[in-house]
């Protein structure tokens, strides 16, 4: 006793935990389950997402002068709980001198020690915090006081304050000997590596450690994955958490000759693309029903993939109980759709009711005849048959509770082949940010597993006929998708070109697409800004969904479209 020694270990746990917006007391119940867990298990820091306090991202909240002091409360009722546990870093909207802070806030012997602000304040996609937030200073170490008294130097930083270097370089510069990030990141397909990148680079610049903690579960249309992980100086990964689930990822260090080093621990292994983007769509569509107390779900099933792939999405992330599908065919509807129909409800064990279009259809039709008469059919009566459905789910809906899941994807609202107060009618879209192709690919996959956590049956849910069968929305005789489109790889090629990329038109023409075809598919994604604009939210899995990402306006008379030579 009273000889000083050097620490040799301590412990971070790294709190994966799935907050909801504006809920502070329920989110302060969970922080502090959490951190008594982490206690429990002989944790020296534990370490929790960003903006746990008010869920993230909070938006316009932000600048309600009552949630911040609500935040502060949940604050100041946190730190209570360290009088006799370990350091507990949380992370809150934070007032302090006339001005609005993202900030990590350091909580231990009953009070709120020390707070560092987010310096890098990102502006792009589905990110304005530039819009609520002030830029804090660059931050230095926080310290850490070990149980003999020694002391380590925490590098403290908040999400994009780890895609640039300064932060780090700084933190690195002021003594810091690990860097804790803290994250609200939400999923996009292969993301995973772009993270890791900028990660190994901090870890390569420093010299130090990274401990990197993001927030899980589904915020409107963002999901959040996880996948918290640590970076050890030499960059070898040590350990990583759950993707798509809460996770308390025990990490204990050792001090070595070459500084704090991470003992390798428990490293989940991510899934693949085609298993991700499934299960964030299952835990988007679980979460939205969840945080916003809906007792389930209703959809019309077709007997086409769409629908099919979204029943089995919803049964996975709700529960065959509480997924009501409905059959609504008219007398385009052919006997095949209602048989596969009937089959895919079958093999997800959820209700099936059928509610013929027709008479309501023929009594439109009617009212509508001293106007219409004379006139051939178009898409005008095309988008009655749409309508009518809607309104009958709508019915459904305000009837018996269940919330209308919209089945469209991201190939039919780029080029407007959707119909406003029809088939976009509802209060979610599952599938908004699919490509058709990719719709089937993940009707493939879901045939052959069950997603982690997954409260479908195993085997085959979307029979083969479905997804063998051409594309039809079965509106007029003997139609198919392709009468209006090109092929779907065809036509995803040049979207994805378009939307995600921003590519002009000559690029992809010189790249070998028919010319005809991309002038033809740029307009219509310019044209149907406007449907798009009044669509249902739906979960964000690529790199730009419509809405937060890509915002275009509605009134736009720029083409900028390749000239024939």
């Amino acid at each position: 006793m009273g000889v000083s020694r050097v620490a040799e270990a301590f412990k971070i746990a790294l709190a994966q935990i799935n907050p909801t917006v504006g809920a502070i007391t329920d989110n302060v119940a969970l922080i502090s389950e959490t951190y008594a867990r982490a206690n429990a298990a002989g944790a020296d820091v534990v370490l929790f997402t960003e903006l746990c306090i008010s869920g993230y991202p909070p938006e316009d909240l932000v600048l309600k002068r009552a949630f911040q002091q609500a935040c502060r409360d949940a604050v100041e009722e946190l730190a209570r709980q360290t009088a006799d546990g370990p350091m507990m870093i949380v992370s809150a909207p934070w007032a302090e001198d006339g001005k609005l802070y993202n900030a990590a806030i350091v909580l231990e012997d009953d009070r709120i020690a020390t707070w560092r602000a987010k310096y890098e304040l990102p502006n792009y996609g589905v990110f304005d915090e530039i819009r609520v937030f002030d830029a804090g200073p660059l931050p230095g170490p926080v310290p850490l006081q070990l149980a003999d008294g020694t002391l380590v130097r925490l590098g403290l930083m908040t999400c994009e304050d780890m895609w640039r270097e300064d932060v780090a370089e700084t933190l690195a510069e002021c003594g810091a000997e690990l860097l804790l990030v803290i994250n609200g990141s939400p999923f996009e397909s292969e993301k995973d590596d772009m993270r890791l990148q900028h990660a190994v680079a901090r870890v390569t610049e420093t010299g130090l450690p990274l401990v990197y903690v993001n927030t899980v579960g589904g915020q409107d249309e963002l999901c959040f994955d996880g996948v918290s992980f640590v970076l050890d100086h030499d960059r070898a990964l040590r350990a990583q958490a759950l993707s798509f689930e809460s996770d308390l990822l025990l990490t204990e260090w050792q001090r070595r000759s070459s500084g704090w080093s991470c003992v390798a621990g428990r490293v989940e292994p991510p899934p693949d693309r085609l298993e991700a983007i499934y299960r964030a769509l299952v835990l988007g569509l679980r979460d939205y029903v969840r945080k916003n107390r809906f007792p389930g779900v209703v959809l019309g099933l077709s007997g086409g993939i769409d629908s099919a792939l979204s029943a089995a999405i919803a049964v996975d992330a709700l529960g065959a109980e509480r997924v009501h599908t409905i059959m609504l065919p008219s007398r385009f509807t052919s006997t095949t759709s209602l048989e596969d129909a009937a089959a895919c409800a079958k093999a997800l064990g959820c209700q099936l009711d059928t509610l013929p279009i027709e008479p309501a259809v023929e009594a439109l039709d009617a009212t509508l005849a001293p106007l219409f008469g004379g006139r051939a059919p178009d898409t005008t009566e095309e988008n009655i048959q749409s309508r009518v459905r809607g309104l009958l789910l709508m019915a459904v809906s305000n009837k018996l509770g269940p919330m209308v899941l919209t089945t469209g994807n991201k190939s039919e609202m780029s080029v407007g082949y959707a119909t406003l107060y029809g088939d976009m009618c509802g209060g979610y879209s599952v599938l908004k940010d699919v490509y058709k192709t990719t719709v089937f690919e993940l009707a493939h996959w879901r045939n052959a597993n069950v997603p982690a956590g997954g409260l479908g049956p195993a085997g085959t849910v979307i029979p083969h006929r479905i997804i063998q069968k051409p594309p039809s929305a079965e509106l007029r005789a003997d139609q198919k998708d392709e009468d209006s489109l090109p092929p779907y790889d065809v036509l995803d090629g040049i979207l994805h070109a378009l939307v995600e990329e921003e590519r002009h038109t000559g690029e992809l023409i010189e790249a070998g697409y028919d010319a005809a075809t991309v002038r033809r598919v740029s307009n219509l994604l310019d044209l149907a800004e406007y449907k798009r604009r009044q669509a249902p939210p739906g979960v964000k899995v690529t790199q730009k969904a419509f809405g937060r990402d890509r915002r275009y306006p509605i009134t736009n008379a720029f083409r900028h479209v390749a000239r024939e030579r």
